[in-house]
């Protein structure tokens, strides 16, 4: 992959070099922090070099004349934290990349549109859905739904316009996927502000890898489960799923999305780890549970799938994570990785092992573990 902003755009921290240079870097990185606890095979999950970002968030700049007319840009920050106008960007994906300047020219040429545009986030499907979502420093009135509805109609894509207080959703607040899992397709709705994950080929494979590798039976415990992502294909290998976030927007999304796949073996609950905790000692009753008909002591859970946010686990939930006999653990962070895993290595041994390569030019790293309880 090649970009014009390469060594000034603070987007892709790595860039200027190839793409073999930079995954090599960051694995061999990943590689040495973990030696110590897993001597095993590392598997390494490549990203397209380039196009892979299925959602990507630009500021919007004004440059100004003399004569004090402007131009519309993008803008990233660069790589000492300055603004930095772009004409274009070679990560994101190819339907992004080809709406992007002619979406840009119609807002410059309508003053209803872009006064006081802030920002616009783009979020896209492998099957050529596409939300456009224009935030703006001022409230957003009935003309601007007018000009908005004739942008959406010319680019057939789908626009919410954001202002403080404000959602102005023009026909649709969320996109369709549908992913390929070992030659069985999964549908999804990606809701607007909800957690999507950022490379969908990247995506297919991690939920492979955790497919191919694991040892399924009984039932499956999940916690951070988002919109489902991981939970409904792995739905397929276990007689029954309980599966826990904290936020209600992602547990709306998982629940449609179960009914898409037809998938009747979930149960998706409102609870943050610590309170599954407390619910499945006794600590505590919820009312979450007793209105989904859920009753903990009917599971007879074998394994846990975790996918944290960059804290990582806290004591409570890695002493709870630590009693399954197999522990599935996706993680953003392999500072936190690491932290984690050299507790959880006192009780289990690590079978799998891989580096999921998400952000791509970055120095980020995505990290997938599969450990077993020692006999």
């Amino acid at each position: 992959m090649t970009c014009e902003f390469f060594g000034k755009c603070g987007g892709c921290s790595l860039g200027g070099i190839s793409y073999e240079e930079q995954l090599s870097y960051k694995t061999t990185r990943e590689q040495d922090r973990f030696f110590q606890l897993y001597d095993g095979k590392f598997d390494i999950i490549k990203s397209d070099d380039g196009g892979f970002r299925n959602r990507a968030e630009f500021r919007i700049w004004r440059l100004y004349d003399e004569e004090n007319n402007f131009t519309l840009h993008y803008a990233m920050n660069d790589i000492n934290k300055n603004i930095l106008p772009i004409k274009s960007c070679s990560i994101v994906n190819i339907n992004i990349a080809y709406l992007m300047p002619k979406l840009l020219l119609k807002l410059w040429q309508n003053k209803i549109l872009n006064y006081k545009l802030f920002s616009i986030e783009f979020l896209t499907s492998q099957i050529n859905d596409i939300l456009v979502t224009l935030i703006y420093h001022t409230e957003l009135k009935e003309e601007w739904i007018h000009e908005a509805r004739k942008l959406e109609n010319l680019f057939q894509i789908k626009i919410i316009g954001r202002s403080r207080k404000q959602k102005m959703v023009l026909s649709k607040d969320y996109i369709t996927e549908q992913l390929t899992v070992k030659n069985s397709k999964y549908n999804f709705k990606y809701k607007e502000g909800g957690f999507t994950q950022p490379n969908q080929k990247v995506n297919q494979k991690m939920i492979e890898w955790v497919l191919e590798n694991i040892e399924a039976k009984d039932d499956l415990c999940e916690l951070y489960c988002g919109g489902g992502n991981f939970t409904i294909p792995l739905s397929k290998k276990f007689k029954k799923v309980l599966a826990t976030e904290i936020s209600k927007t992602s547990i709306n999304s998982a629940k449609m999305n179960c009914d898409l796949n037809n998938i009747d073996n979930i149960k998706f609950i409102r609870m943050s780890s610590e309170e599954f905790v407390e619910a499945r000692v006794g600590m505590r009753n919820f009312r979450r549970l007793e209105q989904e008909n859920v009753k903990l002591d009917e599971y007879n859970f074998s394994t846990i799938f975790v996918d944290p946010p960059r804290a990582g686990l806290d004591d409570t939930t890695r002493k709870l994570v630590s009693e399954f006999d197999q522990i599935i653990y996706i993680s953003c962070n392999p500072e936190t990785l690491k932290r984690d895993l050299d507790e959880l290595t006192k009780t289990h041994t690590i079978k799998q092992f891989a580096f999921f390569d998400q952000f791509a030019y970055s120095y980020h790293i995505e990290s997938g573990v599969i450990l077993e309880k020692m006999s």
